[in-house]
């Protein structure tokens, strides 16, 4: 008699985290990722700072960038910002800031109320075709930033939904909040093989237990990222199609080749100095 040997399912392969982070913190503002580590690797996502500061006002310096496309997501609080058409505003908790630097842009912000803010900037490496591109600035308040299950879109899509801001390149930037014993299946759009994870507040497995202020790379893979809430949990995550070009830097500026920053460099000199 012959017995039939029964197949074992294969055991289901989690996508790996190839390196992590804790960042190197100064004040309330730990820097997550930066070109000369992180960013190399997961561009076009090139720096993520996470801020997370409680106390008196404060009124930040203006600021120039070139080359970047920034976006700052407030957690919890609110913070102020001065455009580059010096128009002053609040973005209150759940809000979201795109500038979209190009060629050349001047901008500044800081906290009018006093209490705790949190929340994170993500800096953007811009394609060739758009890194001396016109500036675009826009201000989305927490109604205005679409939702899908437990994840806002702050930029791309997610399933069905879509922000309304026009990504530079294939990008999807989710933040996300879980309450303890929650799971959340992540499949990344098709070619979004760069995906990376930073956690706001709480403890989630993936299935590597990550923490309150980590940032984990996942190996490049069009494979899914299931999320366990081991506490109540939130963190924003970022896809993308890599960004193929070098990142050639300045000191508020990210280009992909040294032409490209000498001309955004010069051009934020020129309105420094106010001329057109």
């Amino acid at each position: 008699m012959t017995l039939a040997l029964a197949k074992s399912p294969l055991p289901h392969l989690a996508r790996a985290i190839v390196r992590r982070t804790r960042g190197r913190t100064h004040g309330p503002i730990t820097r997550l990722m930066s070109p000369s580590d992180f960013g190399e690797i997961l561009k076009p996502f090139v720096f993520l700072d996470l801020f997370d500061h409680e106390g008196p006002p404060f009124n930040g310096p203006l600021h120039p960038h070139s080359g970047i496309a920034t976006l700052t997501y407030v957690a919890e609080g609110s913070v102020s910002y001065i455009d580059p058409d010096n128009v002053r505003g609040t973005l209150p908790a759940g809000g979201v800031e795109w500038m979209q630097a190009g060629r050349g842009m001047w901008h500044g912000g800081g906290l009018d109320k006093a209490g705790r803010t949190r929340g994170f900037q993500l800096w953007i490496a811009l394609p060739p075709e758009l890194e001396l591109g016109p500036t675009i600035s826009i201000y989305q308040v927490p109604e205005e930033v679409p939702q899908n299950g437990p994840a806002r879109v702050l930029l791309g899509s997610y399933g069905s939904v879509s922000n309304a801001i026009a990504p530079p390149s294939p990008i999807s930037y989710l933040a996300v909040r879980l309450k303890a014993g929650e799971r959340w299946h992540y499949k990344p759009p098709a070619g979004h093989t760069v995906l990376w994870v930073a956690i706001a507040s709480g403890v989630v497995s993936a299935p590597d237990e990550l923490r309150h202020g980590d940032l984990a790379a996942f190996e490049p893979s069009s494979a899914a990222v299931e999320f366990e809430a081991l506490t109540d949990t939130e963190f924003v995550l970022g896809s993308a199609a890599p960004h193929t070009h070098d990142l050639v830097l300045g000191y508020y500026s990210v280009h992909t080749s040294r032409q490209a920053l000498r001309d955004g460099e010069a051009h934020i000199a020129s309105i420094r100095k106010g001329t057109p």
